[in-house]
């Protein structure tokens, strides 16, 4: 009876490699015992927020580089009269005096609102109906990593937790079986992985990255006998738990079981959430896609779709890389195959959520770090211009088809409603039942939240 109760770990070893049946009664004891923790116990478990939500979850696209607002969503019919004229380009930030440079594209009106979008985006502009833009967005830095790092974390040059782990943080998950914070990143963005890391939030917020591909999620499928695993998985934890007991229930170590616990119930789940076979014809065609494709935008898209509605609460697309994105400085002519890209996919997902009834408690968000100058840069390019920006969302206590601020008449400066990056991100929590003042999180002796000491609501654009 001894051997049974008090195995020596060379015995414990021998039984699980082995796969022997001599401990069965023990292991399936300790695994029922961790089945069996109070869901308090579990630092991923669904949590209430401060008020009731608009939202539950949250699909984020970023397009790396910095998208033209005065090419896509901002039409300045005087910057078209104004070409080649030398004047300064304003902002604060871009103050040399460069000749100004037209859209090349023309703008239309989109839906029954008539927002006027440009060609470059066609199919999103027949979506504006459901989209609430902002064209009065505004940042404080004009380089990349910079930028990027704040649209992510409220913080222009220090590591922070990102948005997708402020939430996780704050909601938990409502599917026990995925990470609650998942990235499809085909390629790093600028700052890279800081996009989507926890930093001093526990480990378990952190954003789990996909690439697509024929296998997203490596290393995942099952390797030996389910029945087994789960033995082999009860005595792990057991131990894992006394350990950490042991050692002050220390919080790295508390996140590395949480992660271990994750990966075993994602050889089930993730297979199944990133297979597309099931999905009809009129859905691919939807999103752009083919039968079988395991890449692309339209990918990214329907999988984040497919996230969504089972329980993931914070799903970021990321569009582009660092080598290879919107930053068009040579040439304006480079946003066209990025839009085309990524512009059916977008409205398909608009579509698809309205349809299966998900965009009622989904918030849908679009942005990207900075504008472009409404002056030349480079032979036939724009610079990066934090001043002034567009960014849109859709979805979930939002109001639909309008469009909130204003920039001047080149698109240099906010001219009305100003929206602060920390504003923006304020107005996400609040959508998701957060008094963005309140969730914060306790670090070096202080209290930390995702918009620092900033941040108002833009309650004119919730319904």
């Amino acid at each position: 009876m001894r051997f049974i109760t008090h195995p020596t770990r060379r015995e414990a070893v021998r039984s699980i490699v082995g796969g022997s049946l001599v401990m069965p009664g023990i292991l399936a004891h300790l695994l029922a015992a961790e089945q069996q923790r109070s869901s308090s116990a579990d630092p991923l478990a669904p949590k209430l927020p401060h008020f009731a939500p608009k939202a539950k979850r949250v699909i984020f696209l970023f397009s790396t580089g910095g998208v033209s607002h005065m090419d896509t969503f901002d039409y300045k019919p005087a910057l078209f009269k104004a070409d080649g004229k030398t004047l300064g380009v304003g902002g604060g930030l871009s103050l040399e005096q460069r000749p100004l440079v037209k859209p090349r594209w023309e703008f239309k009106p989109g839906g029954k609102c008539g927002t006027l979008v440009s060609d470059l985006f066609p199919h999103v502009r027949e979506k504006m109906d459901d989209i609430c833009l902002i064209r009065s967005m505004s940042s404080d830095n004009n380089e990349h990593f910079q930028a990027t790092l704040a649209m992510h974390t409220g913080s222009f040059f220090a590591a922070r937790p990102s948005i997708g782990s402020w939430i996780s943080h704050g909601l938990g998950t409502m599917n026990q079986n995925l990470p609650s914070f998942v990235v499809i990143a085909p390629h790093l963005p600028y700052a890279g992985g800081q996009v989507w890391s926890n930093d001093f939030l526990p480990a378990y917020h952190q954003g789990t990255r996909v690439v697509p591909g024929g296998d997203p999620i490596p290393n995942v499928k099952q390797s030996i006998e389910s029945k087994l695993q789960q033995l082999e998985l009860g005595l792990a934890a057991s131990l894992d738990r006394k350990h950490l007991a042991a050692n002050g229930n220390d919080g790295e170590l508390a996140a590395r079981i949480r992660s271990f616990e994750t990966a075993f119930q994602m050889q089930f789940a993730a297979p199944e959430a990133f297979d597309l076979a099931k999905e009809d014809d009129a859905t691919l065609e939807l999103y752009g896609l083919q039968r079988g494709q395991t890449d692309g935008f339209g990918w990214q898209c329907l999988i984040a779709r497919r996230l969504a509605e089972r329980g993931v609460r914070f799903v970021e697309l990321i569009d582009s890389g660092s080598s290879n994105n919107w930053d068009s400085h040579s040439d304006m002519a480079q946003h066209e195959p990025l839009a085309k890209n990524v512009d059916r996919p977008i409205a398909g997902l608009l579509t698809d959520l309205k349809q299966r009834g998900l965009l009622e408690d989904t918030l849908v968000v679009w942005t990207t770090e900075f504008g472009r100058t409404p002056g030349q840069d480079g032979p036939k390019g724009r610079g990066h211009h934090p001043a002034v920006f567009s960014s849109w969302l859709a979805g979930a206590g939002v109001k639909p088809g309008i469009a909130f601020g204003e920039s001047d008449d080149i698109g240099a400066t906010v001219a009305s409603k100003k929206v602060h990056v920390h504003d923006f991100h304020a107005t996400i929590l609040h959508l998701l039942g957060f008094d963005h003042e309140k969730l914060t999180y306790r670090h070096a002796g202080r209290d930390f939240r995702l918009t620092d000491v900033h941040g108002k609501v833009v309650h004119d654009i919730l319904s």
